[in-house]
């Protein structure tokens, strides 16, 4: 009987991902059918969490990396009791419907990460399992085992080929991540063809290479089998696991089953009754669920309440306890910050020479780390040179590592609980698991490379943005300012890049102060994330007493100097280190009898949130001449200079030479900056 009732939920699944797919005209059936089994073993006999309350801190969380497949989610979504009604699964992939087609977080209930583009879920998934075996060994006490869970992903050929999957596994198995267990849908097709054209490694020894513990399971329509590879995985503590599922795409398909055509489109009408027929499963109506499936899989309803409940008991018990650890607890997991937070931020005083905003922010950083106790990350090898390391915060390691030869970079000790991470030179795989971390809650994550590297996280970057999740970038050596280094350290099309990213939030402070009220905009900036842009240069620490407060940043844009009157002849607009160019070009221009205005703008995207009022008053449109000094590419600037204005850029490639003959040779003098000013003064009107 039971036997004969998992075989109807399995179809259950399968028929209803069909039917989905069908009405759409659109999506991806065959992942779905081959995988409906494992989905079915894992959601009802082993994954803990509860339908009804699906942010619940402890909850195990799920990944469905293969985000094609989203159907495959979506139906075990709808039939475990979570708030995603049968007339969204019928809406699949239209308007506004809560079933887009790939899965979308913050969009439908129960789906903790979007995925889609191949690798980022796998990487995903790494971040959250850093973050419960961080936050675990941080608040857990004996008796006490508040934090245990753990996370799940199914991932695909397509997962697995992604360097970006390459680089987060390498990491998951250094830092021997026991409860992060991967499904692995081997089903030898992919989108175009058959995988042994392109991917013809031993995927099993690969990942055994890495440090992952992995079993085979030769069919992956045995329940059984699948369920005793669970249970091993989780009985592994000491290494992630693979478990390879030898599935068939779009089985039960006669026509389709094991063929690329059952990968990125419906069955057709006549292919999916021909399906229907070889399962035993009626041809109308379409999106049938029999009651004895749903029954089955609505008791998980009660056992996810359950199991909360219980663990709301362990926690009432935990919070008399260890009351301080609780509460710091409760508000990481609320992303609420706590008071206090920036007291510790210094001023920095004037002075002419001043300092990197690299070495300002790395002095920030440290100030706020003991007060902020969410606030982990590190870099990708280059603590060094990005100042990123939290001193005596300790190394988020393993303790399960032999550390004889080994040396932490910040003090403190060596284990999970740690704050400092050691991504090592895996750019793409920092920024994917950086997503992953600040999804599962509870933690402030950053990441840091050079601003020319950012280009090798981008595709993560654009999913923080998508997802609304609050991770913070340092990316330092900002400019041409690099200097010997040479052209390919020095990012040209970088700051246009990033500000092209829809929620993203692009800061270039021109000083240490400027840099101070940086860090707090990003710390506060729990749903969006927020790319810093610092330099390796040395940057004049401004007289605020001479100049506007630094704290005009927080509008993206202010008027640090301006003419006698607030009359000005022309406008100079800088960024980051230009900005101290162009205050200098100002005294120059002022004695020949041409008064300017200088306007800091760190941040388009905090500008462009002003109203129209606050952003007149500063840019002045009944002033035509504008001038803007950035070293980068000049795109999107021409929106703030407009038709009458001029932009002093960088469009061509850096060279290798010190950075102050760099930045003269493309230009970046007070003179020239003068010149121009001038040279548009005199410029007709259009």
């Amino acid at each position: 009987m039971n036997q004969a009732i998992d075989q109807l939920c399995v179809n259950t699944i399968r028929m209803l991902c069909v039917d989905a797919v069908e009405k759409a005209k659109s999506g991806h059936p065959g992942a779905p059918m081959g995988l409906a089994p494992a989905a079915y073993v894992l959601w009802t006999r082993f994954l803990k969490h509860n339908p009804h309350n699906p942010s619940w801190l402890d909850r195990d969380r799920f990944v469905l990396s293969a985000g094609h497949g989203s159907m495959l989610l979506y139906s075990m979504l709808h039939l475990t009791g979570y708030d995603l009604p049968l007339e969204q699964i019928k809406q699949f992939r239209q308007w506004e419907s809560r079933t887009p087609g790939h899965p979308e977080r913050g969009f439908t209930p129960g789906v903790e990460t979007t995925t889609g583009p191949l690798g980022q879920g796998f990487g995903n998934g790494v971040g959250m399992a850093i973050a419960e075996a961080h936050l675990a060994a941080r608040y857990n006490r004996p008796g006490f085992e508040i934090v245990d869970h753990f996370t799940y992903a199914i991932v695909s050929d397509g997962d697995l080929m992604e360097g970006v999957a390459a680089e987060a596994a390498s990491l998951a198995g250094h830092l021997k991540l026991g409860k992060l267990i991967y499904l692995y849908d081997h089903n030898l097709i992919s989108l175009a063809a058959s995988t042994d054209l392109t991917f013809t490694e031993d995927r099993a020894k690969r990942f055994e290479a890495y440090g992952w513990h992995t079993q085979l399971v030769n069919n992956g329509n045995d329940l059984d089998a699948v369920d005793l590879a669970l249970r091993a995985a989780r009985s592994e503590a000491r290494r992630p696991s693979l478990i390879l599922l030898r599935t068939h795409i779009g089985y039960g398909s006669p026509g389709k089953q094991d063929t690329f055509e059952a990968h990125g489109a419906p069955l057709g009408e006549e292919e999916a009754k021909r399906t229907k027929e070889n399962l035993g499963w009626p041809a109308q109506p379409s999106f049938f669920i029999p009651e004895a499936a749903l029954a089955r899989f609505n008791q998980g309803i009660k056992t996810g309440q359950r199991a909360e409940a219980q663990w709301n008991e362990r926690f009432s018990a935990y919070a008399k306890a260890f009351p301080d650890l609780a509460r710091e607890l409760e508000q990481l997991m609320h992303g609420e910050l706590p008071r206090g937070w920036d007291s510790g931020i210094p001023d920095f005083p004037a002075d002419a020479k001043g300092v990197a905003t690299r070495t300002a922010s790395g002095k920030i950083l440290n100030a706020i780390a003991p007060k902020l106790p969410g606030l982990i990350g590190g870099s990708a090898d280059l603590n060094p040179s990005t100042f990123t390391a939290l001193s005596k915060l300790g190394d988020f390691e393993s303790p399960e590592r032999d550390f004889t030869n080994s040396q932490g970079s910040a003090g403190g000790g060596l284990d999970y609980a740690g704050r400092n991470l050691h991504f090592g030179v895996r750019e793409h795989g920092m920024g994917a698991a950086l997503n992953g971390m600040a999804a599962h809650g509870g933690i402030i994550p950053f990441g840091a490379t050079f601003l020319i590297f950012s280009d090798y996280l981008r595709p993560s970057i654009r999913l923080a943005a998508l997802m609304e999740l609050g991770v913070i970038y340092v990316f330092t050596h900002d400019s041409i300012g690099v200097g010997e280094d040479g052209p390919t350290h020095q990012p040209i099309e970088q700051l246009a890049a990033l500000r092209a990213i829809p929620h993203l939030v692009v800061i270039r402070p021109c000083d240490a102060n400027e840099t101070a009220v940086a860090w707090r905009v990003a710390i506060e900036s729990r749903d969006r994330p927020v790319a810093l842009v610092l330099s390796r240069q040395n940057l004049p620490t401004l007289d605020r007493g001479q100049f506007a407060a630094a704290a005009g940043l927080r509008k993206g844009a202010y008027v640090l100097a301006d003419a006698p009157g607030g009359k000005p002849d022309l406008v100079l607009i800088g960024t980051g280190s230009e900005v101290s160019l162009v205050i200098a070009a100002r005294q120059k221009l002022s004695e020949q009898n041409i008064q300017a205005r200088v306007v800091s703008m760190p941040s388009w995207e905090l500008f462009d949130a002003q109203p129209r009022e606050y952003r007149d008053m500063i840019l002045l449109p009944s002033v035509r001449p504008r001038l803007v000094v950035e070293a980068a590419l000049p795109q999107g600037w021409h929106r703030y200079v407009g038709d009458g204005g001029d932009i002093l850029g960088v469009e061509r490639f850096g060279a290798s030479a010190p950075g102050p003959v760099v930045m003269e040779k493309l230009g970046f003098t007070v003179n020239n900056v003068v010149e121009r000013a001038i040279a548009l003064l005199k410029t007709p009107s259009p």
